[in-house]
């Protein structure tokens, strides 16, 4: 856990009161007071670099969404190589990839530093849905990713010598991954996701 230390100018005094840490909070604990109502979150899906799903969360009521949502995931991942093409192109470093298409959802893209990619479907409305609420989304996601992946128990029943991708798809399953799976509900929920179906 991060923690922040929160004192004033004048703590350097004798009689000043001792300096005391609080938690900073979970990346999903803003997301209730920034995001319009409006917005409702129906999956979210996490890529490796190698193009392989590492997660993939439906948000949606209907059971039969689920394999929607699969195959919205690996159709959006092409128009995410034209983006990254066109912005290596013009040696953009933004990791907001924007509106990627809109079928029956309005899909996201975002990649991180280390080429994760983060793919969200939004429930379209009239509403108007601003950048900055997407990327406050994936930013959450993001770091709800990094926290995840920095646990250096996370690989605990792994072998040594086979740190691939296909080890990281195999262990999401797993109980170490729990917490990113929380995180990514958590986060869904904020956004007016309701429980994903693939719990």
């Amino acid at each position: 856990m991060v923690w922040m230390t929160d004192f004033c100018v004048h703590a350097m005094r004798r009689d000043a009161p001792v300096v005391t840490a609080t938690p900073l909070p979970e990346p999903h604990a803003m997301l209730r007071y920034t995001m319009p109502p409006q917005l409702r979150l129906n999956a979210v899906a996490f890529v490796s670099p190698q193009n392989h799903p590492i997660l993939i969360r439906t948000f949606s009521q209907q059971p039969k969404d689920e394999l929607k949502y699969h195959y919205i995931a690996h159709t959006s991942l092409d128009v995410i190589e034209e983006r990254i093409s066109a912005a290596n192109a013009n040696k953009s470093l933004d990791c907001y990839l924007g509106l990627l298409y809109v079928e029956d959802v309005a899909v996201y893209g975002y990649m991180t530093p280390l080429k994760v990619k983060i793919i969200i479907a939004l429930e379209l409305s009239d509403a108007v849905v601003r950048d900055a609420d997407v990327i406050t989304i994936f930013k959450a996601l993001h770091t709800a990713y990094r926290r995840s992946v920095s646990n250096p128990f996370l690989r605990l029943q792994s072998p040594l010598d086979t740190a691939t991708d296909q080890v990281t798809l195999t262990m999401v399953g797993q109980s170490q991954w729990k917490g990113f799976r929380r995180r990514v509900d958590e986060i869904g929920r904020a956004v007016g996701g309701g429980a994903p179906l693939n719990a």
